[in-house]
């Protein structure tokens, strides 16, 4: 089964970085778009940034220039690269991948992975 595994959250100061992976196993034929979403208390999930299987980016208005996604197509991996971090930026980061396995095309998500930043 395919399966997204995330690593990376944590706690930081307001102004702080950290950086966020997530990795795709199982038996995986391609990967297209890879993305990250966040889902803070109360509120809905919400798009965060996105990376095509060529490298092409998009990302929210909140956290452009702040925050850069990237993709190793070699090791399966998509990374969220977070500066200047916010105390806004708090939420739950959810890595999501569009998948296909043995010819089924599928969106995956990972568990999920707590980011809080402190004033």
């Amino acid at each position: 089964q395919v399966r997204l595994v995330e690593s990376g959250g944590g706690l930081v100061q307001a102004g702080g970085s950290l950086r966020l992976s997530c990795v795709a196993s199982g038996s995986i034929s391609s990967i297209n778009r890879m993305a990250w979403y966040r889902q803070a208390p109360g509120k809905q999930r919400e798009l965060v940034a996105t990376i095509s299987s060529g490298g092409s980016t998009t990302s929210a208005d909140s956290v452009t220039g702040r925050f850069t996604i990237s993709r190793d197509n070699a090791k399966n991996t998509v990374s969220l690269q977070m500066n200047s971090l916010k105390p806004e930026d708090t939420a739950v980061y959810y890595c999501n991948a569009d998948i296909v396995s043995y010819y089924n095309r599928n969106i995956y998500w990972g568990q999920g992975t707590q980011v809080t930043v402190s004033s």
